[in-house]
């Protein structure tokens, strides 16, 4: 089931204006999901032992790898509407 192109651009959108700020995990859930739909697989290298922040993005869009820029975009859009996003 693929919601396509414009919902997951409209629950990109949706994603700025949360009720609340998700917590850390979530937010690397999204960051990664939205990134596994709109580049596909990570590239480049990981970023060094300090950049503790972009170490934790590269992390969490690697594990997604090998999943279809597809589907990375319906659970996307499933989970911004699970986090009160209005579409």
């Amino acid at each position: 089931m693929s919601t396509g192109k414009a919902p997951f651009e409209a629950a990109a959108a949706a994603a700025k204006s949360l009720p609340e700020r998700p917590d850390d995990q979530t937010m690397l859930k999204l960051y990664a999901l939205y990134k596994q739909g709109s580049e596909g697989d990570v590239t480049g290298k990981k970023p060094g032992f300090f950049d503790f922040v972009g170490a934790a993005k590269f992390e969490a869009w690697e594990k997604l790898k090998g999943t279809s820029s597809a589907e990375a975009q319906d659970q996307y859009v499933e989970l911004v509407k699970k986090l009160g996003g209005k579409l």
